[in-house]
């Protein structure tokens, strides 16, 4: 029997070989007290082979509209889920800053291991423009078994990461300020998760 790890509401949705957009679908000025990144959206899309992903910043700014930044994540063994963590809005520089969270289920030598990327993506935002940067800041080895036929389940909440695979029982709550882990062993392989913005822990 298949175990479903449940946090009460859902409020964050896996990732998982998908084109995914955030922010806005069509470009409009941002009305006054909205975030200022309202207007720009970020699109995500995993190749073919589940090993990179490439990104890219589209809408408006005050005075411009378009397509502003584009990237490229990897390689990874397989690219099991994808998910943007929550802005950060610094109004003194005008720069958002959020994670882009990469869960790698073929990861090592053997491609059974399963790793983390945590990257930083900043938007830096003027009348005219929405300079991006996207770098590395920290991966994380995860007690999970992976595998390229493997599936990943990924959900949050402001403070942790869920992350489990269907490959073993176990399933790790992650920190995300100190990216600790608690692991936690259910008796059947994981087929999904869920979280609640109230949990604290599993």
């Amino acid at each position: 029997m298949r175990r479903k790890i449940a946090f009460l509401m859902v409020v964050a949705t896996t990732l998982i070989f998908a084109n995914v957009s955030y922010g806005q679908n069509s470009p409009a000025p941002a009305a006054s007290g909205s975030p200022i990144d309202a207007t720009l959206f970020t699109t995500y899309t995993i190749d073919s082979a589940h090993t990179n992903v490439s990104w890219l910043v589209c809408g408006s700014t005050q005075n411009t509209s378009g397509c502003y930044a584009s990237g490229n994540l990897g390689p990874f063994g397989k690219v099991g889920a994808l998910m943007e963590g929550n802005p950060k809005t610094d109004l003194s520089t005008n720069t958002v800053t959020r994670a882009i969270y990469v869960l790698d289920i073929a990861s090592g030598s053997n491609l059974n291991e399963v790793e983390l990327s945590v990257y930083t993506k900043t938007d830096t935002i003027t009348p005219d423009s929405d300079a991006v940067s996207v770098t590395l800041s920290s991966t994380v080895n995860l007690p999970l078994v992976g595998g390229t036929s493997a599936r990943a389940s990924m959900a949050a909440n402001n403070k942790f990461l869920f992350i489990g695979t269907n490959r073993s029982p176990e399933a790790v709550e992650l920190d995300k300020r100190t990216f600790s882990i608690s692991q936690f062993t259910g008796s059947s392989n994981t087929s999904s998760i869920t979280a609640d913005n109230m949990a604290t822990s599993l």
